[in-house]
């Protein structure tokens, strides 16, 4: 089955946010990671989650760096797709990297003894 225009478009958006905020020369956005987007049905709204290593102070400091180039990210984004109408895009702070590390840690914890 093919991927539904949906779906192509939210990894084409996921590829070009990720290439956006690796090439920002905010020193406030280090160890960001686009893990997933979400698309409305009608396509004019795009959720995209992104995972933050550091401590809380780092994380706050730069997912707040990242909302508040939203604008900036978007009119990139518009440059690089070729799409009619530029989804409105919003930024979610995604945990589930550090919760799988974190699972990880006591996993290897309880192995190493028992």
């Amino acid at each position: 089955m093919r991927p539904s225009r949906i779906e192509r478009l939210s990894v084409l958006i996921k590829e070009v946010v990720s290439e956006i905020i690796f090439k920002m020369k905010d020193p406030r956005i280090k160890f960001v990671t686009v893990t997933d987007v979400t698309m409305s049905k009608d396509m004019r709204y795009a959720k995209i989650y992104i995972s933050i290593l550091g401590d809380e102070e780092e994380k706050k400091m730069a997912f707040l760096a990242i909302k508040n180039a939203t604008g900036f990210i978007r009119t990139e984004l518009a440059h690089k797709l070729e799409i009619r109408r530029t989804p409105e895009i919003s930024f979610v702070l995604d945990d589930s990297i550090e919760r799988g590390v974190r699972l990880a840690n006591y996993i290897e914890k309880i192995v190493n003894e028992g």
